[in-house]
């Protein structure tokens, strides 16, 4: 099948390169034309594992193109990926943008031939499919499509995997003909018995929502559990096994640690908070999600300096991990960014490493010292923060740490180490929720 995705952004470039892989004949469109030149040489924006192969290996083979000919992509497609951002409204209100959203569809209407198919995959308030759709028809009353809601549900730094064996494929569609198409894009998934969710247009909209705020609520739950604990002398690592065998409810999310960041949790949550809002319907859980997530990140700038004394002036902390999680370049709403500045402000020094986001951490925060990798981290300083757990980080030279270090104060903001074996190799150890 011919399809074209709108957007070349990290939902776009990942459902490309996978529907591509498919069998697929793609073309994603981009007005950006240094980013589509980009592509065109093989050069990907982003860092995701397993991307950059997949995407040279599919435009090498016919199936995956580039251009930034939107009239041309779209006359030929029997399919249209709407996969352009949605990021929170420039007000300040929590709504998610959908300026791109609808400028995509307008543009797209005038170059419709023959039955289309138009999916949204961008993430969208409920209500949006629908708006879409009027957009098109109002700028072409001939258009013959179905507009289908086809939301995405990839990790990043695991987008390949989690496109190629997904847990469901969520397809929101009124029509039977949609859904047939829908069936043929998924085919390959179908075939290995991929459970398929058809839905109307609003549930499949507030199903992506639905999910993101439920694992936001599982993140903050034990997160102040881990608090909990450090006040009662109990281990949140030993709390969250227990808790996490129980069937019901899993051991997935229940991993304590600075506050959860990335370009879904917090967009997605304040998105959902403001629908509820607007259709009069309390979301609670939802809003003390959000609400804790806030004071983690704040109580882990009073962790760090606690640790140093209550004083972190002329203090050089080292900081292992930048990024909101481990195998991605992003650093959106990460936790380093609202931890970070203020102890910088208290006076202290900064010394970083991170395997990918240091080329955008520098544009941000130039008053960082950038360091080649974790031992340079360590060096001289009088505090070390694991704040990401990349795998590199997570069997460390402790001797050598150690020597390096002016004091062995290490403070493990994703208990990635044991206590008591840091005590053991000499280190005074703060963990979060641990003993």
């Amino acid at each position: 099948m011919k399809i074209t995705i709108i957007g070349t952004g990290y939902v776009g470039l990942v459902t490309g390169a996978c529907l591509a892989e498919f069998g697929h004949h793609i073309t994603c469109m981009d007005k950006d034309t240094s980013k589509i030149s980009a592509l065109q040489d093989g050069q990907i924006p982003i860092y995701e594992p397993g991307l950059d192969e997949l995407v040279r290996k599919n435009s090498r083979d016919g199936r995956l193109s580039f251009t930034t000919n939107l009239a041309e992509s779209v006359a030929n497609a029997s399919a249209i990926f709407i996969a352009v951002g949605t990021p929170s409204s420039r007000r300040g209100d929590g709504y998610a943008d959908l300026t791109y959203i609808y400028a995509a569809a307008k543009e797209l209407a005038q170059h419709l031939k023959g039955y289309t198919v138009i999916i949204d995959k961008s993430t969208v308030p409920v209500g949006t499919a629908k708006q879409v759709s009027r957009l098109i028809q109002e700028t072409n009353p001939d258009a013959d499509f179905d507009m289908v809601s086809n939301p995405e549900f990839l990790r990043e730094g695991a987008a390949i995997s989690d496109f190629q064996r997904p847990d469901r494929i969520v397809i929101g569609a009124e029509s039977v003909k949609a859904q047939a198409v829908m069936k043929e894009i998924y085919d390959p998934l179908y075939l290995i018995s991929t459970p398929f969710v058809f839905t109307g247009l609003e549930s499949a909209e507030l199903i992506k929502y639905a999910a993101n705020a439920f694992l936001a609520i599982k993140i903050s739950f034990i997160n102040e559990m881990a608090n909990l604990c450090e006040q009662v002398g109990a281990d949140v690592v030993d709390l969250a096994k227990g808790v996490g065998l129980d069937g019901r409810i899993g051991s997935k999310f229940l991993h304590p640690g600075p506050g959860f960041g990335g370009s879904c949790f917090p967009k997605d949550t304040i998105a959902l908070l403001r629908t509820a809002q607007e259709h009069g319907v309390p979301a609670r859980s939802v809003e003390a999600a959000v609400e804790i997530n806030a004071s983690q990140k704040a109580g882990m700038v009073k962790k760090i300096r606690d640790a140093l004394g209550g004083d972190v002036v002329g203090k050089t902390i080292g900081v292992l991990g930048l990024t909101f999680k481990p195998e991605t370049d992003d650093l959106r709403d990460s936790p380093a960014l609202s931890i970070l500045p203020p102890l910088l402000e208290k006076g202290a020094k900064i010394q970083v490493h991170d395997p990918q986001g240091m080329k955008e951490a520098e544009q941000l925060f130039p008053e960082f010292t950038y360091t080649d990798n974790s031992y340079e981290a360590a060096t001289d300083a009088d505090a070390l923060v694991l704040m990401t757990e990349w795998n590199q980080y997570r069997a460390l030279d402790l001797e050598k740490i150690k020597s390096l270090m002016k004091q062995p104060l290490f403070i493990d903001l994703r208990n990635v180490y044991s206590p008591d074996k840091m005590k053991n190799k000499g280190f005074v150890y703060v963990g979060v929720g641990r003993k």
